[in-house]
């Protein structure tokens, strides 16, 4: 186990090359101590894995990377690489992220201060409000509106915004939450919360999470989600609810 470490973020890649931040994610790692980015090359088919080695051969000690000839998909991506960090760190929190960097890395570990005794998982919240700066198509976000409530109604808890791509855990909640395979791809963001209300049934897992409202949030041009993947997002939400319906623990 090495040291030193409080948080790791894990960052899924996919074909990051255009608009590939690299003097945001230099920038960062040089003004940040006890923070380890851990990026996993999801089967890119550019040259994200040569960018990626290009950070890794700079900073060393900061910089891990994982990474896979086949996409595996984000799912994969997150939890393979939240494996990956524990395995092989002693930090107190891991967080993923998504390479575009919608939520900046700095607002990121910014949500560290709300963990405490009792919170265990804090998650960035895409609330439009005064003094923030949230900048999403219209289309998505109408979208986004219908799966959270939809989600909101089978999680049974008044949640604004499940698929923001800025989540962090306590390292012990990260083991459990991510020892098994996702059902989707994509909305495995609604999985952790049925994961952790198994954990430890709803009351009790209410009072260990915080959504967080961030400051800032901008739409990525590059986003990997295709729009007609849409189309099949009530099918996995089904999937997902028939897996954890038997639970007892979502009424």
């Amino acid at each position: 186990m090495k040291l030193g470490i409080n948080i790791c973020i894990v960052i899924p890649c996919y074909n990051e090359e255009k608009g590939f931040l690299l003097e945001e994610y230099s920038s960062f790692i040089e003004k940040n101590h006890k923070i380890l980015l851990c990026f996993v090359n999801d089967g890119s088919t550019d040259n994200t894995l040569t960018i990626l080695a290009l950070l890794k051969n700079k900073y060393s000690q900061k910089v891990e990377i994982v990474s896979y000839e086949k996409n595996k998909g984000k799912a994969e991506a997150v939890r393979n690489g939240i494996h990956y960090c524990n395995d092989r760190y002693e930090h107190k929190y891991v967080a993923y992220l998504d390479a575009d960097l919608s939520t900046s890395l700095q607002e990121c570990i910014s949500l560290t201060k709300y963990f405490d005794k009792k919170i265990e998982f804090v998650f960035g919240s895409r609330i439009a409000k005064i003094g923030s700066v949230i900048d999403r198509k219209k289309s998505r976000f109408l979208i986004g509106r219908i799966i959270a409530t939809i989600i909101s109604d089978m999680l049974k808890i008044a949640v604004y915004d499940t698929q923001c791509g800025c989540k962090l855990f306590t390292k012990n909640l990260s083991k459990q939450i991510f020892d098994d395979n996702f059902i989707s791809k994509w909305l495995f963001d609604v999985e952790i919360f049925f994961r952790i209300i198994e954990i430890h049934e709803k009351e009790n897992a209410l009072r260990k999470m915080v959504e967080v409202p961030l400051t800032k949030w901008i739409h990525s041009e590059n986003s990997k989600v295709n729009v007609t993947y849409f189309f099949n997002l009530l099918f996995d939400l089904y999937n997902i609810r028939r897996k954890y319906k038997n639970t007892g623990r979502l009424s």
